[in-house]
C-alpha cells in the first residue's frame, strides 16, 4: 500500500489535518509544540485510492523550539516516514508565513527525491488564501487548506492521488488481528514492538510518557496466502487519574489507550515482575475485563526478575492473588532486551484470538452443564435451587453463553464461577473472556419452543 506522509515543523496543524483526512480523531491535537513523536498511521481511501496515511512529529533542528529531550528521535521517525513515502505533504502555517525552519524542512524533503507539495494550513476563509501564495517561491504545488474547517482538503487529496504510482490490482485479504499493548509507563511496551519488528519503529526512552498517541504498526509473519497479519497498537503508559492534569496531554493519551483496548481483538498487558502487580496494573486489567477483550499477560524484564531471585511460581501467585478476575489470561515470562520467549508471546496471542472466536457445539456444551449440575448442586435459596434447563452460545469475541433456568435470582456468584470453570475445563478458552447470562424459562416453554 502506498504511504502518504504529512511532515513539517512543530505546530503547523499536521495532526489536525491527519484527523480531518482520516475522518476520525486518531492523532492527539494539542496547542503545544512536540506533542506528536512517533509515526501515527491510519489506512484511508480518497479519490478511489487506498493509502497508508502517516502523521509525523514536528521536525525541529533546534531543541529550544519544542524543549523536548526526544527531538532527535522524533526527527529520525519523520525522516523514516519520508523515506517510506510515495508522496509527502509539507504542512506549513499560512498565518505565520515562511520561517527558517519551514525552509529547512522543505529543502530536506526535496533532497529525498520523494514527490511533494505544500499544504498551507489555517486558511480558514477565502480571505486567507492569499497567504498561501508566499510559499510558491519554493517551486512546489501549494494548496490553501484549513484542517479545522475542511477547506481545500479535497483539492489537496486529488493532487496527492495524481502523484501516486499507478495502482496495482489489490488482493482481498483478511483483516489483520488488532493487538493492543498496554500497561504502566516504562513497562516495556514500545521496546516489545521494536523487538518483534527488529527495527526502531517506535521511540523507546527511559523518560516516562515517551509514547503519547496510540501508534499502529503493521506486523506480518510469513508470506503469501498463509501469512499471518497483525496490527500492533503501541499505547501510552496509563497513569492514575490523580497524577494527571485535566487539560494535560496525558489525559488525551489515556483516552487513546482506553479506546485502543476497546477496539482490539487481543490485549497484551505488560507487567514488571520486579515491582510486582500494582494497584494501577489492577485498574488497567479492570479496563480490559470491562471491554471483554481477549488478553495475554506479559511479564517483561524477566532477566532482571531472575537476578532478584523471583521465580515463575512466585510471580504467578502474586498475579493471581492481585487479579483473580484475570485468571483466564495466559502468562508469558519474557525479556525484550535478550529476546527470551518473545516468540511465545505471538503464539499466546494467536491462541487467545482463536479461543475468543471458538464455536462451542450446543450438544457438547449442554453435556458439560448437565454433568456439572449433577456433580455439585446449586445452593438452596428460600427453599429453592437453581435449575439449568439448557445452554446456548449466542456470540463469540467475546464468548457469550445464555443459560435458560427456572429463576435467575437463585444463582450465586460462587455457583456461576463453578459453571464457568467447568466450561473452561472442557473447551479451554485460554485468553478468552467468558460471559454467562441467565434467562428465566419453564420446562413447558422450552418444550413448546422445541
Amino acid at each position: 500500500m502506498n504511504v502518504v506522509s504529512l511532515v513539517g515543523r512543530p505546530n503547523t496543524g499536521k495532526s489536525a489535518l491527519f484527523n480531518r483526512i482520516a475522518r476520525k480523531r486518531v492523532a492527539i491535537v494539542f496547542d503545544q509544540p512536540g506533542v506528536t513523536r512517533d509515526r501515527v498511521t491510519r489506512e484511508v481511501e480518497f479519490a478511489g485510492r487506498r493509502v497508508m496515511l502517516v502523521d509525523t512529529g514536528g521536525i525541529a533542528f533546534d531543541r529550544q523550539v519544542t524543549r523536548d529531550p526526544l527531538d532527535d528521535e522524533t526527527r529520525s521517525q519523520a525522516a523514516l516516514a519520508v523515506e517510506d513515502s510515495a508522496v509527502c505533504a509539507i504542512v506549513v502555517d499560512a498565518r505565520e508565513g515562511i520561517t527558517p525552519l519551514d525552509e529547512e524542512v522543505i529543502v530536506r524533503v526535496r533532497e529525498s527525491g520523494v514527490p511533494c507539495m505544500i499544504a498551507a494550513n489555517k486558511c480558514d476563509t477565502a480571505d486567507d488564501d492569499y497567504r498561501a501564495a508566499e510559499f510558491e517561491r519554493f517551486g512546489l504545488p501549494v494548496f490553501a487548506v484549513s484542517a479545522e474547517h475542511g477547506r481545500g482538503v479535497q483539492e489537496l487529496l486529488g493532487a496527492i492521488a495524481a502523484k501516486l504510482p499507478a495502482a496495482e490490482a489489490e488482493e482481498e485479504s483478511a483483516r489483520p488481528l488488532r493487538v493492543a499493548i498496554v500497561g504502566r509507563p516504562n513497562a516495556g511496551k514500545s521496546s516489545y514492538i521494536n523487538r518483534l519488528l527488529n527495527a526502531p519503529r517506535v521511540i523507546v526512552s527511559e523518560i516516562p510518557g515517551t509514547t503519547r498517541d496510540a501508534v499502529e504498526v503493521p506486523f506480518q509473519i510469513g508470506t503469501g496466502p498463509e501469512a499471518r497479519k497483525y496490527m500492533l497498537v503501541d499505547t501510552a503508559g496509563m497513569k492514575p487519574h490523580t497524577k494527571m492534569s485535566k487539560t494535560s496531554v496525558d489525559n488525551f493519551s489515556l483516552f487513546r489507550s482506553e479506546e485502543a483496548i476497546k477496539e482490539a481483538d487481543v490485549v497484551i498487558l505488560v507487567l514488571d515482575p520486579v515491582l510486582g502487580p500494582t494497584m494501577q496494573d489492577k485498574r488497567i486489567a479492570g479496563k480490559i475485563l470491562d471491554a471483554n477483550r481477549a488478553c495475554v499477560v506479559m511479564m517483561n524484564k524477566w532477566d532482571l526478575a531472575q537476578e532478584e531471585g523471583i521465580t515463575e511460581t512466585k510471580a504467578t501467585e502474586a498475579l493471581r492473588t492481585m487479579m483473580p478476575f484475570l485468571a483466564f489470561a495466559p502468562v508469558v515470562f519474557c525479556s525484550n532486551k535478550s529476546g527470551y520467549n518473545i516468540r511465545r508471546t505471538v503464539a499466546a496471542i494467536d491462541t487467545a484470538a482463536g479461543n475468543a472466536c471458538l464455536k462451542l457445539p450446543t450438544g457438547m456444551l449442554n453435556r458439560v452443564l448437565t454433568v456439572a449440575a449433577k456433580k455439585t448442586l446449586s445452593p438452596m435459596i428460600k427453599g429453592k435451587r437453581l435449575k439449568i434447563y439448557y445452554g446456548l452460545q449466542v456470540s463469540t469475541n467475546p464468548q457469550t453463553i445464555r443459560l435458560f433456568v427456572n429463576d435467575p435470582k437463585l444463582v450465586t456468584p460462587a455457583y456461576l464461577s463453578y459453571i464457568e470453570k467447568n466450561i473452561r475445563a472442557r473447551f479451554g478458552l485460554e485468553g478468552a473472556p467468558l460471559r454467562i447470562f441467565l434467562k428465566a424459562r419453564s420446562r413447558k416453554d422450552l418444550a413448546s419452543e422445541g
